[in-house]
């Protein structure tokens, strides 16, 4: 539905879409190839976080390829990036090693029992296969178990290895969630003190993702200098980083619009055209609350709605929120930083309505990449 609204900003997008805006994309691309410039890494994009991959030819001339956790997430870097993927997942299905071999560089195992499984049956496909271990630092800092890898009990990776099986030749930890340098320094700590004693014996390590190298407050040249004086102890590896929500980080947003407006004797509910359980679940999940334009969470305000979702859950809620005047039907709605494990995590639950997908081009030029129909709700059921 097109908004005429004299209170929209976007008038010429339709709502719901997402809306990614490249100039920033770029922006946050550029730190990253200054980070991986001088430290002397390689930083590799985490499909996890972010898989537009109609953007994977202006990545891939910034970055040194891609990270997959599944064949279809391969096969997408192989297709759209032109490059092999690095691959790690929890486990591997047999019927799909062959056509995961074509695709991929590096194969990471979540086990040894894993890599003695099915490593024979990579190199069957591919005699030049690089293969690593996923290890747990055994430290994290993350406060929401739903993110927190390293916790303790955690399926993701080795807690302990005294040697090394025959033919591995990286290590693979994932320690962090949306933290900043000091953080990784004090995971990077955890790490040597468990398998130091591994690291003369292999090629490469990956520090996996979660470094918010692109947030407006972090320290990019402790960043530098932490990676550097790792290098300087172990001058033999090659060290890769895999930063998800960093690349996409507040590179654009969700626009939505408001359908109805419900009274209840306790709130007024701004009923919208997006869904949180569909379209934003990590507000359900983590929790939290996004930002949203000219609007602030919470009740300290004159105009305060709780925000409604458009599928029938109960749950499918958020707020309150208080805006800077009374909301109308046909108002627009504007949630910020919504790139990052949005559209990557999205459903059809329900049925309702899927966000377009567009960018906003450097010369400020509106683009529909993708808009959704009902063919797609009907072929992902039977």
């Amino acid at each position: 539905m097109s908004n005429n609204n004299q209170n929209t900003i976007y008038p010429l997008i339709d709502s719901p879409a997402y809306v990614l805006e490249e100039n920033r994309l770029i922006a946050n691309l550029e730190k990253l190839s200054r980070v991986r410039d001088e430290a002397g890494i390689e930083i590799i994009l985490a499909l996890k976080a972010f898989a537009m991959w109609s953007e994977f030819p202006l990545i891939g001339r910034y970055l040194n390829g891609a990270t997959a956790s599944s064949l279809y997430e391969a096969k997408l870097i192989a297709e759209e990036m032109k490059t092999l993927a690095h691959v790690y997942a929890p486990v591997f299905h047999s019927d799909e090693i062959e056509e995961l071999a074509k695709v991929s560089q590096t194969i990471v195992f979540n086990s040894v029992q894993e890599y003695h499984s099915h490593g024979p049956e990579f190199l069957r496909y591919r005699s030049d296969m690089e293969f690593g271990l996923r290890v747990n630092p055994g430290y994290s800092e993350i406060e929401t178990d739903l993110y927190n890898p390293a916790a303790i009990g955690s399926r993701l990776g080795i807690p302990s290895l005294t040697e090394l099986p025959q033919g591995v030749t990286g290590l693979h930890m994932h320690a962090l969630c949306e933290n900043n340098s000091f953080t990784f320094e004090r995971v990077l700590q955890s790490f040597e003190h468990r398998f130091a004693h591994l690291l003369p014996h292999i090629h490469w390590v990956n520090f996996g993702g979660g470094h918010l190298i692109t947030q407006a407050d972090y320290d990019i040249p402790h960043l530098i200098n932490v990676l550097k004086s790792f290098k300087q102890r172990y001058p033999h590896l090659k060290v890769i980083l895999e930063p998800g929500s960093a690349i996409a980080w507040q590179t654009g947003f969700l626009k939505a619009s408001v359908l109805d407006i419900v009274e209840t004797p306790v709130q007024k509910i701004l009923i919208l055209d997006v869904s949180f359980t569909a379209h934003m679940p990590d507000c359900l999940e983590m929790p939290y609350n996004p930002a949203i334009r000219k609007a602030n969470y919470g009740s300290e305000g004159k105009f305060v709605y709780q925000l409604g979702g458009m599928s029938c859950l109960a749950g499918d809620q958020l707020g309150p929120y208080s805006f800077e005047r009374a909301m109308d039907i046909g108002d627009e709605i504007i949630f910020e930083d919504m790139i990052h494990y949005t559209m990557v995590k999205t459903t059809m639950f329900n049925g309702v309505r899927h966000p377009d997908i567009g960018k906003i081009d450097v010369d400020g030029n509106y683009h529909l990449i993708r808009r959704f129909n009902y063919s797609d709700f009907k072929q992902r059921l039977s």
